[in-house]
């Protein structure tokens, strides 16, 4: 049962957080003018916040979980450098300029 959640993907790239942003802001700014317009025509208030909110969780399903199209610029992380036995455990900068004095 816990290998199923575990094969679960829970990330997003740079990218990905980028576009799941510009989705979240676009829907909800459309459904707020979408809604302000119907709401002044109809003369209730109600309908604007439905609306809004009906957008809210439109953009939330779209955004909240980590599809796939998110997903597509993954980085390219540096191998992890083993520790070296104590020797040169000074600085890259510190050792350059020791050499230079040498």
């Amino acid at each position: 049962m816990l290998s199923i959640f575990k094969s679960i993907p829970t990330h997003m790239d740079y990218k990905g957080q980028k576009l799941a942003e510009q989705i979240f802001q676009g829907i909800i700014l459309i459904s707020a003018v979408i809604g302000f317009v119907y709401g002044y025509i109809i003369e209730q208030f109600g309908w604007t916040v439905y609306i809004v909110l009906a957008g809210f969780a439109v953009s939330c399903l779209l955004t909240l979980p980590p599809w796939p199209m998110y997903r597509k610029n993954p980085l390219n992380w540096q191998p992890a450098i083993p520790e070296s036995s104590g020797e040169n455990r000074e600085k890259p900068q510190e050792n350059l300029k020791k050499k230079k004095h040498k």
